[in-house]
């Protein structure tokens, strides 16, 4: 297994980034690893997503890397359920999140000289 660069992220984590921004521009900045498994399969059928394991493996190493920040869930928000651990960007997390979207996204069209204006 080959290591890799200092800094650069797998395509799992860079699309848990985005997905998790996406999140928080729309009011929600606090998410658990279900629901945001959830997301990414509605949102890109996430090939990047073999098991449950692999998603909360990739959740651990955003936080290590501080991009995201994590808490357990209330017990009382539990509701007679098991307690959740709720993740949230961070602000490195955003810019990175920010970056990735970037880099994906197509350079713009340059026109020819021969085409009209």
């Amino acid at each position: 297994m080959s290591r890799r660069k200092p800094g650069t992220l797998l395509p799992l984590e860079t699309e848990i980034l985005e997905v998790a921004l996406a999140k928080l521009r729309s009011g929600e900045a606090a998410f658990h690893g279900f629901g945001l498994a959830r997301t990414m399969r509605e949102q890109s059928g996430s090939r990047s997503l073999t098991a449950h394991g692999t998603l909360y493996k990739a959740l651990g190493r955003l936080e290590e890397f501080g991009l995201l920040a994590s808490r357990w869930e209330d017990a009382e928000a539990a509701e007679g359920r098991p307690r959740r651990r709720l993740y949230e960007l961070t602000g490195e997390g955003a810019r990175a999140a920010e970056r990735a979207r970037a880099d994906k996204a197509p350079a713009p069209r340059s026109r020819m000289a021969s085409e009209p204006a």
